[in-house]
Order: C-alpha cells, then sequence, then structure tokens
C-alpha cells in the first residue's frame, strides 16, 4: 500500500458496521493521516477508541467533509442521499454501504474480488453491495468465470445481528426466555427468531419475491455484468447472531466437475476451504464470524452441468465493512486518492 496518508470521515461510526470499519482500518493498518467520525446529534460528543486514542464523535453536518479525502457512509439510505451530495462537492470520494445508489446506472456496485476494474468508472461515488450479494459473488465468481453460469438458485440463512443491535439483543432474551420455560415474545422482528426461522421480514412485491431477494438477484446481475442471467433467491432468518449462509445451486453452460471447481475456490482470493467429509466439517457461521474470508464447502455435483455448495460469511465483514475497506485500499493502490 501507498505510503501516503490520507484525510477519512465515517459517518455511523457508532453503529454496527460503522464500528466495523474502524475496527478493520485498524486491522489493515490503513494510511489515515486524520480520521472524522460522525454520526446522529444523540450520538455527538461519545468517545470510540481508534489506534490508542480516544476520539469524540461529531453530528454530520454539510459541512463535515471540508478537507476529507475517502469518506465511509454506513447510516443508513436516508442519510447517505441527505449528506453524499455534500461530501461529493467537498471532493471527498465516498464508499457507500446503504441501497441508496446501488442500482443507479452511473455509481458503480463493487466487490473488488469481482469487479475491481468499475471502481476506475466511478464519479467520486462507489456502492456496497447487500451483505447476502457480496458472499454470494465472491464464492461464485471464479466458477462463473471458467464455466459460464446460467443460472443461480440460491437460499440464504441469515443471521439475527444483519438486522441491527436491537434484533441481536432481541434473539438474546429470546434464547434466554426459552431458558427459563417462558413463552419467547419479539417486537423487532414479526415472529420469534429463536427456535425459529421465517422469511425474510421485507415486503414482497408484484414478483412474488420479497425485497431482499429482488436486491440480491438485482445486485448480483450488475455486479457480474450479466443482465440476463436467472436467479432464483429464497431469503431466511435463522436464529444464528453473526454471519450468513447460503445454500448455492448454480446451472452452468459447460461440464463442472466438483474437484475441478473445488481446486479453483481453493486458489480464489477472499475463499477459504472447509470441506472436510471424514469429519462432517463443513462452513458454520460461527467459524465464518470475524473472519475476512468467505468459507465455501460441501462443494458437489447436482448435474453434469450443476454443481452445489454451502458457503458462510460474515455479513458485518465482507458483507459491509471488509468489502468497503477493500475498495478504500484499491483507491489508495490505485492512486485514485489525493494525499494529504
Amino acid at each position: 500500500m501507498s505510503d501516503a496518508k490520507f484525510n477519512l470521515a465515517v459517518v455511523g461510526a457508532t453503529g454496527a458496521v460503522g464500528q466495523e470499519i474502524l475496527s478493520v482500518l485498524e486491522r489493515r493498518n490503513f494510511p489515515a493521516a486524520s480520521i472524522k467520525l460522525l454520526a446522529s446529534e444523540r450520538s455527538a460528543g461519545k468517545t470510540i477508541h481508534f489506534r490508542g486514542r480516544d476520539l469524540t464523535v461529531e453530528a454530520v453536518k454539510p459541512e463535515s467533509f471540508e478537507g476529507v479525502d475517502l469518506a465511509f457512509f454506513s447510516a443508513g439510505a436516508t442519510r447517505s442521499k441527505e449528506f453524499i451530495p455534500f461530501a461529493l462537492r467537498a471532493g471527498a470520494i465516498v464508499v457507500d454501504n446503504s441501497s441508496a445508489f446501488r442500482m443507479k446506472e452511473d455509481v458503480p456496485l463493487v466487490v473488488p474480488e469481482v469487479n475491481a476494474a468499475d471502481i476506475e468508472e466511478q464519479h467520486g461515488l462507489i456502492a456496497n453491495p447487500n451483505c447476502c450479494a457480496a458472499i454470494l459473488a465472491v464464492a461464485i465468481w471464479p466458477l462463473h468465470q471458467k464455466y459460464k453460469i446460467k443460472r443461480i438458485t440460491v437460499s440464504t440463512y441469515q443471521s439475527a445481528s444483519g438486522a441491527g443491535a436491537k434484533a441481536l439483543e432481541e434473539l438474546q432474551r429470546q434464547m434466554q426466555q426459552i431458558g427459563e420455560g417462558k413463552e419467547p415474545t419479539a417486537e423487532v422482528f414479526p415472529f420469534p427468531l429463536a427456535g425459529n426461522v421465517f422469511s425474510h421480514n421485507t415486503p414482497v412485491a408484484r414478483n412474488g419475491y420479497n425485497d431482499e431477494e429482488n436486491k440480491l438477484a438485482q445486485e448480483i446481475r450488475k455486479i457480474f455484468h450479466a443482465p440476463e442471467m436467472e436467479i432464483i433467491p429464497t431469503c431466511i432468518r435463522v436464529p444464528v447472531p453473526r454471519a450468513h449462509s447460503e445454500s448455492i445451486v448454480i446451472d452452468t453452460e459447460l461440464p463442472i466437475p466438483p474437484a475441478e471447481a473445488k481446486d479453483l475456490l481453493a486458489s480464489a482470493p477472499g475463499l477459504k476451504i472447509v470441506d472436510n467429509d471424514e469429519a462432517g466439517h463443513y462452513p458454520m457461521p460461527i467459524e465464518a464470524s470475524g473472519d475476512l474470508d468467505v468459507h465455501v464447502g460441501r462443494i458437489r455435483s447436482a448435474y453434469p452441468n450443476s454443481l452445489a455448495l454451502f458457503v458462510s460469511g460474515d455479513q458485518l465483514l465482507k458483507g459491509a465493512a471488509w468489502n468497503a475497506v477493500q475498495i478504500g485500499e484499491h483507491l489508495v493502490n490505485e492512486s485514485r486518492l489525493t494525499a494529504v
């Protein structure tokens, strides 16, 4: 990475993804000359420990981005729509983790292991994908490059923390209630999650798919530059604290031998093979939590031109914070940022 240093801002610094962005920036020794921690008025004044210092969180304002080279946004679509225009006018490059601009035609939607070249098409704004889309993209992109995927059938098993801190707290409370012999009560989710699974709690559109499923399909098509790719998603909430899993079947134009596919995935960036038949050891969210890599296993033939696999990935890392910081690292390495 470059020896130059840059002025950073993290919008939504007190949220779950914002905290992970700060952790990954520190973990990766990102070349920051300074960093502004920005959040809502109610979070202003809080302190966050970063690189040996306690930094004070400021309320995000239109003028917050003066002198900022790179801004990471993770405060939701409404805040992104409100404040990203000010960041761009101030000359910052923005990596946005919300859904606000993902499908905008002139905004690249990037998973660096897949389409880092699209970063060169940015006009100051780069979108981070939906967490399930990022995890899926890393796992199947090497296979698409060699065997040409025609159709993806994917079922997701999405953890509570993907819905935020309050959802995770609700799962923990429900588990305690069950342990005490009580009926679990739900407030954040529409149904109890502990001891249960249910369809992702987003509205169902006219096409019969809910919003999360439609996002997953639309974003994979954009990331892969494959607008006609057939994608059949089913998104499910499961009582897991952290890390999402996905059961994937791909249909390809060319025959796809499982052993050959496994070797290909083993050498691909961002993936870790967890596929031990003798021990029955395959990807699990408990092991993927905290790991920057996506775990992939259960690699097996479905039909001659089909392959089944199972993956687990940390939705707060590869599904959000780590993917955003990777984009930042690419900008640094390709000298797309102006150093202090």
